[in-house]
């Protein structure tokens, strides 16, 4: 082997080599070293409120995990925002107004219950049409079959 192809080799496998460490160790970097916030992970002391409290967080999205609401991600940010929910709950404020907060902050998809306007739409109406042709298309193989 040539010099300048061992060289080159060489540097190959450094690169390779320093991805693969960095691949492995960025997930130890994922989540801050700071604490928890106040209310992430500890109920609220009034029984009402942590109800209210929690029937709310049930119906946001973690915008981490996507596919969790925030009561139930591990993820930092849904932390954040159980404890966030938690306070305003706590001073008074009610749960509509939290939702909308965060709404205007985050946009509908923060939402597990989109409201219906013009950009959502599909989203209400795909399911109905889905069905739609799913009866359409078994209603027709249905005739055939008596046909038969």
């Amino acid at each position: 082997m040539r010099p300048a192809n061992a060289s080159r080799l060489r540097s190959t496998r450094a690169v390779v080599g320093l991805a693969l460490l960095l691949s492995v160790t960025t997930p130890a970097f994922a989540d801050s070293l700071m604490p928890a916030a106040p209310y992430a992970n500890e109920q609220l002391p009034d029984p009402k409120q942590e109800a209210a409290a929690k029937h709310l967080m049930e119906s946001l999205r973690c915008l981490v995990c996507q596919g969790q609401s925030i009561a139930d991600s591990d993820a930092e940010m849904a932390g954040d925002m159980r404890s966030l929910v938690r306070t305003r709950i706590q001073k008074g404020e009610k749960p509509e107004e939290i939702r909308k907060w965060l709404i205007e902050r985050y946009g509908d998809w923060v939402s597990y219950n989109p409201p219906l306007d013009a950009l959502t739409w599909p989203l209400w109406v795909m399911p109905i049409l889905f069905l739609g042709i799913g009866i359409w298309i078994v209603s027709g193989r249905l005739k055939r079959r008596k046909r038969k």
